[in-house]
C-alpha cells in the first residue's frame, strides 16, 4: 500500500500504470488529475527480507490477541507478556520464550514453569517468518472496495 502522493510520483515517471482511478481529483495551476485508486508497478521491485521486530505489539499479532494458555482472546490492554521459562530461572526475553497471556493465568503460573503452575501451552512460541510481519502489517486494515479484483480474497 501506497500514498496517493507516491502514486502520483511514481505515476508521472512511468513506473507504474494505474489500473483503476478514484472519484478524486487533484489540481494544479495547469492540470486536473484523477487519484489513482490501483496501481501496478511496471518493473519489479525486489523487497528486502526484514524480520519482524521482536516488540509488545509484534508478538500480541503472533499469538492473534489471545492467551496461550486459557485461549481467549483480549484487548491489548488486557493482556501481558509471560516468559515461559521464567527470567529468575535464566530465561530469556526472546521469540521463543515469550508468549501473550491474560492476567488471571499469568497470576496463576507465577514464576513457575506452566507444566510446574498446571498450565498448558496452547501453541510453542516461536520467531514469525519474514512474510508474517508482511501480512501482518496489512491484516490489520480492510482493503478498499476498488481492490478487490486484484486480491486473492
Amino acid at each position: 500500500m501506497i500514498t496517493w502522493r507516491r502514486a502520483m510520483k511514481l505515476l508521472f515517471m512511468d513506473k507504474v500504470e494505474v489500473l483503476a482511478v478514484s472519484d478524486r481529483e487533484v489540481h494544479s495551476v495547469s492540470l486536473t488529475v484523477t487519484v489513482p485508486a490501483v496501481v501496478r508497478l511496471l518493473a519489479f521491485v525486489r523487497y528486502h527480507r526484514r524480520e519482524a521486530r521482536f516488540s509488545r505489539r509484534n508478538i500480541y499479532a503472533r499469538d492473534d490477541y489471545s492467551c496461550q494458555y486459557c485461549g481467549r482472546r483480549f484487548s491489548a490492554d488486557e493482556l501481558t507478556c509471560d516468559h515461559v521459562l521464567p527470567r529468575s530461572r535464566g530465561g530469556r526475553s526472546e521469540w521463543d520464550n515469550i508468549v501473550t497471556c491474560c492476567v488471571p493465568c499469568n497470576r496463576q503460573k507465577g514464576g513457575r514453569t506452566p507444566a510446574e503452575a498446571g498450565l498448558r501451552l496452547l501453541r510453542r512460541p516461536g520467531r514469525p517468518s519474514w512474510q508474517w510481519g508482511f501480512q501482518a502489517r496489512f491484516a490489520s486494515r480492510r482493503p478498499p472496495d476498488s481492490w478487490r479484483l486484484y486480491l486473492p480474497l
